[in-house]
């Protein structure tokens, strides 16, 4: 079986509740480890340097791009955001399961540059919901709430691009069905060829000696 973790991109409407279920994932199972992503943009109340964004500025940020450091990057609502490499790699080698938590843009990078990457989009029940959400924020004005509306629009025009869709319904019960997922990629025929190419070996082998 795969002893390498699995690398899953989480994608989702603003408001949709991706950081909540990240959260929550790691608090309730083991094996996993939450990339942190660089950015451009402001930090948020409560938010913190290294825990939440590596916060960069831009010219720093394009430094980052000029020299291959990151595994993706793409520019949402007028701010840059990235995915550093060495952490995700070195993760995954150590067997962790690494989720991403970034855009459509950036997901389908990473999905073309490694195949086997889960690509999971999350959202809201219904799109009232989703501005409801952003509404009880509180931290944005109606024009950047509406600009990240628009956003949303576009977005699920790539969702059939995902390998998962999860409904943000029930925390719980929507972090536990992430996992079970995301526990049995590893099992996937695709992740195991070196596994399938030792039954073949092994069969001929068998068979020549019964000859």
């Amino acid at each position: 079986m795969n002893t390498t973790g699995t690398l899953t991109v989480i994608s989702g409407f603003a408001g949709s509740g991706k950081g909540t279920l990240m959260k929550a994932l790691m608090s309730d199972y083991d094996g996993y480890a939450l990339s942190i992503s660089a950015t451009t943009r402001d930090k948020r109340p409560g938010e913190e340097e290294g825990r939440d964004y590596f916060f960069v500025t831009k010219e720093e940020f394009e430094s980052m791009i000029e020299k291959d450091e990151l595994l993706e990057y793409a520019s949402y609502v007028s701010n840059y955001y990235g995915t550093p490499k060495k952490y995700v790699f070195d993760k995954l080698k150590e067997g962790k399961n690494v989720i991403l938590e970034i855009e459509t843009q950036g997901a389908l990078k990473v999905k073309e540059k490694y195949p086997d990457t889960l690509l999971m989009f999350v959202m809201p029940p219904s799109v009232d919901e989703i501005y409801n959400r952003l509404k009880k924020r509180g931290t944005e004005s109606e024009e950047v709430i509406m600009k990240r509306m628009r956003r949303a629009c576009e977005e699920a025009k790539v969702i059939d691009k995902y390998d998962y869709l999860v409904i943000n319904d029930v925390v719980e019960d929507c972090v536990k069905r992430m996992h079970d997922t995301i526990s049995s990629a590893k099992y996937l025929a695709s992740r195991n060829a070196d596994r399938i190419q030792t039954v073949k070996d092994q069969f001929k082998e068998f068979l020549k000696e019964e000859k």
